[in-house]
């Protein structure tokens, strides 16, 4: 029973890592996206390649992604330490999501930020 369940797990975590990994590639079609006020303030160009680096990003490590659901990244480009993350909501954007695996009743919300923003 135990390996049954253990497999479960890695089937729903491997699922939330490709729609999470589907969310930074394909940034406002499979997901919503919304950049702090900081990363707005950057010129233009700057914000592309730093939307840029988040569609490519791929340093997970055990630091930055214990649960293995590629939701978060964080680097530096142009002197500026950058995070990004992705939160589940429902559809309606009004509460955390009952099944972040499901994208039939999964929104997610692909944040860009500066890291002092944080």
């Amino acid at each position: 029973m135990a390996n049954t369940q253990t497999q479960t797990a890695r089937f729903v975590t491997a699922k939330i890592a490709e729609l999470n990994d589907l969310a930074r590639t394909a940034m406002g079609v499979a997901s919503r996206v919304v950049q702090t006020p900081g990363i707005c303030a950057l010129p233009p160009k700057e914000q592309s390649r730093i939307r840029e680096l988040v569609e490519t990003f791929d340093a997970f490590t055990p630091d930055n992604d214990p649960h293995h659901e590629r939701d978060f990244g964080a680097f530096t480009h142009a002197g500026h330490k950058v995070f990004w993350k992705i939160d589940y909501y429902d559809r309606a954007m009004e509460y955390g999501s009952d099944n972040p695996a499901d994208p039939a009743v999964t929104t997610r919300l692909l944040t860009i930020m500066l890291a002092e923003e944080y």
